[in-house]
């Protein structure tokens, strides 16, 4: 029988660095436009704070948004969306101008989470409201007495936000789960 055997080829060792010369770091995947401290992550985060602004304000200026949980919910949710959205941005412009990347894993994952966090929130708020907005409006058929355009209004805004947290969110995570 005829067996085979493996062939050793010796492989020279690459020449020891001096403490002068530079060592290659690690290649980092680059910054693609939407991850946190670039332009793109900035305007995710603009349109974020507008979207929750906008349906917290016209929410909050209706009278009787009070008596039904799920707006007030919603109000809670657009209000703290808007705060870490805001929040976020800031940082993003921080980073912006001293010109540094935010690829840090504790921050990183602070960012993740709390994206993820707000997003479901908002996302839930949003849900809830826009099943009121149809109950009030098509089941009930009560829209006469009440601010139905502003509920869609504030509804449709809620979900606008959401949709531009969620890019942002998964930019975070995935900036998280790349190798370091």
């Amino acid at each position: 029988m005829s067996v085979s055997h493996p062939a050793v080829h010796p492989v020279e060792a690459p020449p020891p660095t001096t403490v002068g010369e530079n060592v290659p770091a690690r290649v980092r995947m680059k910054n693609i436009q939407g991850m946190p401290g670039t332009i793109g992550g900035l305007a995710l985060r603009f349109f974020q704070l507008i979207f929750a602004a906008a349906s917290l304000s016209i929410m909050s200026t209706t009278s009787d948004f009070p008596s039904v949980t799920a707006f007030r919910y919603l109000v809670a949710a657009t209000g703290l969306q808007c705060l870490w959205s805001f929040l976020l941005a800031m940082v993003d412009v921080h980073a912006l101008l001293v010109g540094r990347t935010l690829q840090n894993y504790i921050i990183i994952t602070l960012f993740a989470f709390g994206d993820g966090i707000t997003s479901t929130l908002t996302y839930a708020a949003a849900c809830s409201s826009a099943g009121i907005t149809v109950l009030i409006g098509n089941d009930l058929g009560i829209c006469n007495h009440n601010h139905c355009a502003q509920f869609e209004s504030a509804t449709a805004l809620s979900f606008l936000s959401w949709f531009v947290a969620l890019p942002s969110f998964l930019f975070n995570f995935w900036s998280l789960a790349s190798p370091r």
